[in-house]
Protein backbone atom coordinates (compact mmCIF):
# COMPACT_ATOMS: atom_id res chain seq x y z
CA UNK A 1 0.00 0.00 0.00
CA UNK A 2 0.97 3.71 -0.45
CA UNK A 3 0.19 5.43 2.74
CA UNK A 4 0.33 8.43 0.75
CA UNK A 5 -2.69 10.66 1.52
CA UNK A 6 -6.27 10.46 2.85
CA UNK A 7 -9.56 11.18 1.35
CA UNK A 8 -12.57 11.53 2.95
CA UNK A 9 -16.13 12.96 1.55
CA UNK A 10 -19.02 14.15 3.44
CA UNK A 11 -22.07 15.87 2.89
CA UNK A 12 -22.68 18.99 5.16
CA UNK A 13 -26.61 20.36 5.40
CA UNK A 14 -25.66 23.96 5.58
CA UNK A 15 -24.14 26.53 2.75
CA UNK A 16 -20.35 26.42 1.79
CA UNK A 17 -20.08 29.86 3.77
CA UNK A 18 -20.88 28.28 6.77
CA UNK A 19 -18.71 25.26 6.62
CA UNK A 20 -16.28 27.42 5.72
CA UNK A 21 -16.16 29.06 9.26
CA UNK A 22 -16.75 26.04 10.63
CA UNK A 23 -13.80 24.19 8.57
CA UNK A 24 -11.21 27.15 9.37
CA UNK A 25 -12.01 29.07 12.54
CA UNK A 26 -10.58 27.80 15.70
CA UNK A 27 -13.48 28.94 17.68
CA UNK A 28 -15.51 26.48 15.39
CA UNK A 29 -12.67 23.71 14.37
CA UNK A 30 -12.14 23.00 18.28
CA UNK A 31 -16.24 22.08 18.56
CA UNK A 32 -15.49 19.25 16.36
CA UNK A 33 -11.88 18.36 16.16
CA UNK A 34 -8.89 19.39 18.66
CA UNK A 35 -9.86 20.46 22.03
CA UNK A 36 -7.77 23.27 21.55
CA UNK A 37 -7.34 25.59 18.45
CA UNK A 38 -4.99 28.76 18.21
CA UNK A 39 -3.91 30.48 14.89
CA UNK A 40 -5.00 33.66 12.67
CA UNK A 41 -7.00 32.45 9.60
CA UNK A 42 -4.70 33.96 7.39
CA UNK A 43 -1.90 32.60 4.55
CA UNK A 44 0.96 32.04 6.75
CA UNK A 45 -1.07 32.29 9.87
CA UNK A 46 1.19 29.84 12.48
CA UNK A 47 -0.24 28.37 15.86
CA UNK A 48 -0.93 25.07 17.14
CA UNK A 49 -3.78 22.58 18.08
CA UNK A 50 -3.68 20.25 20.93
CA UNK A 51 -5.56 17.39 22.00
CA UNK A 52 -6.54 16.09 25.28
CA UNK A 53 -6.59 19.82 26.25
CA UNK A 54 -10.11 20.69 28.81
CA UNK A 55 -8.77 24.11 28.73
CA UNK A 56 -8.61 27.07 26.24
CA UNK A 57 -4.85 28.54 27.79
CA UNK A 58 -3.75 24.81 28.58
CA UNK A 59 -1.57 23.65 25.92
CA UNK A 60 0.30 21.45 28.30
CA UNK A 61 0.02 19.10 30.67
CA UNK A 62 -0.19 15.26 30.64
CA UNK A 63 -1.94 13.16 27.91
CA UNK A 64 -1.79 16.77 25.82
CA UNK A 65 -0.60 16.06 22.40
CA UNK A 66 0.33 19.62 20.75
CA UNK A 67 0.25 19.60 17.53
CA UNK A 68 2.40 22.89 15.60
CA UNK A 69 -0.25 24.44 12.86
CA UNK A 70 0.56 26.69 9.62
CA UNK A 71 -2.19 28.24 7.38
CA UNK A 72 -1.83 27.27 3.82
CA UNK A 73 -4.63 28.85 1.83
CA UNK A 74 -7.51 30.44 2.73
CA UNK A 75 -10.31 30.72 -0.36
CA UNK A 76 -13.50 31.73 1.35
CA UNK A 77 -15.91 29.59 0.93
CA UNK A 78 -14.13 27.26 -1.66
CA UNK A 79 -11.20 26.27 0.42
CA UNK A 80 -8.79 25.86 3.63
CA UNK A 81 -5.55 24.26 4.08
CA UNK A 82 -3.07 24.03 6.49
CA UNK A 83 0.32 22.19 7.59
CA UNK A 84 0.45 20.39 10.84
CA UNK A 85 2.72 18.07 13.01
CA UNK A 86 5.99 19.98 12.03
CA UNK A 87 8.67 20.92 14.84
CA UNK A 88 8.14 23.88 16.92
CA UNK A 89 9.97 26.98 15.41
CA UNK A 90 10.76 25.06 12.57
CA UNK A 91 8.38 26.87 9.30
CA UNK A 92 6.14 24.07 7.87
CA UNK A 93 6.79 22.72 4.44
CA UNK A 94 7.03 19.77 2.51
CA UNK A 95 9.21 16.89 4.04
CA UNK A 96 8.38 18.44 7.78
CA UNK A 97 4.64 18.50 7.98
CA UNK A 98 0.79 17.21 6.71
CA UNK A 99 -0.73 19.10 4.39
CA UNK A 100 -4.84 19.07 4.60
CA UNK A 101 -7.00 20.82 2.76
CA UNK A 102 -10.83 20.81 2.62
CA UNK A 103 -12.59 22.14 -0.65
CA UNK A 104 -16.30 23.19 -0.05
CA UNK A 105 -18.19 21.99 -3.04
CA UNK A 106 -22.49 23.55 -3.27
CA UNK A 107 -24.55 20.70 -3.75
CA UNK A 108 -27.68 20.67 -3.33
CA UNK A 109 -29.01 23.09 -0.43
CA UNK A 110 -26.01 21.82 1.64
CA UNK A 111 -22.28 21.35 0.85
CA UNK A 112 -20.28 18.48 -0.24
CA UNK A 113 -16.79 18.70 1.90
CA UNK A 114 -13.59 16.92 0.51
CA UNK A 115 -10.89 16.45 2.71
CA UNK A 116 -7.62 15.49 1.64
CA UNK A 117 -4.64 14.97 4.34
CA UNK A 118 -0.78 13.84 2.50
CA UNK A 119 2.79 13.36 3.57
CA UNK A 120 3.41 10.90 5.04
CA UNK A 121 5.91 9.32 2.45
CA UNK A 122 7.36 13.34 2.42
CA UNK A 123 8.46 12.78 6.06
CA UNK A 124 11.75 10.31 4.89
CA UNK A 125 10.18 6.96 6.90
CA UNK A 126 10.15 4.17 6.66
CA UNK A 127 7.36 1.79 5.57
CA UNK A 128 6.32 0.58 9.27
CA UNK A 129 6.47 4.46 10.37
CA UNK A 130 5.03 5.60 7.78
CA UNK A 131 1.91 3.24 7.80
CA UNK A 132 1.59 3.84 11.43
CA UNK A 133 1.18 7.52 11.18
CA UNK A 134 -1.09 6.98 8.14
CA UNK A 135 -3.01 4.39 9.78
CA UNK A 136 -3.63 6.62 13.39
CA UNK A 137 -4.14 9.86 10.98
CA UNK A 138 -6.93 7.51 9.08
CA UNK A 139 -8.76 6.49 12.26
CA UNK A 140 -8.41 9.99 13.44
CA UNK A 141 -10.30 11.69 10.38
CA UNK A 142 -12.39 8.73 10.47
CA UNK A 143 -13.51 9.64 14.04
CA UNK A 144 -13.90 13.35 13.75
CA UNK A 145 -15.23 14.04 10.30
CA UNK A 146 -18.59 12.89 11.66
CA UNK A 147 -18.81 15.30 14.56
CA UNK A 148 -18.64 18.16 11.86
CA UNK A 149 -22.18 17.64 10.83
CA UNK A 150 -23.86 17.52 13.96
CA UNK A 151 -21.99 20.46 15.19
CA UNK A 152 -23.05 22.68 11.91
CA UNK A 153 -26.66 21.21 13.12
CA UNK A 154 -25.96 22.17 16.67
CA UNK A 155 -25.65 26.28 15.20
CA UNK A 156 -29.16 26.43 14.22
CA UNK A 157 -28.49 27.52 10.63
CA UNK A 158 -30.32 26.93 7.23
CA UNK A 159 -28.97 26.31 4.37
Amino acid sequence: MEYGTIERSIYVDAAPEIVFEVVSKPEHVKRWWPDEAVYPVEPGGSGHIAFGSDSASCASGPGVKVEQFTVVDVRPPRSFSFRWNHAEGEPAAPGNSYLVEFDLMPQGDGTLLRMTESGFRDRGWGEALAEQNYRDHENGWDHFLPRLSPYVASLHVTP
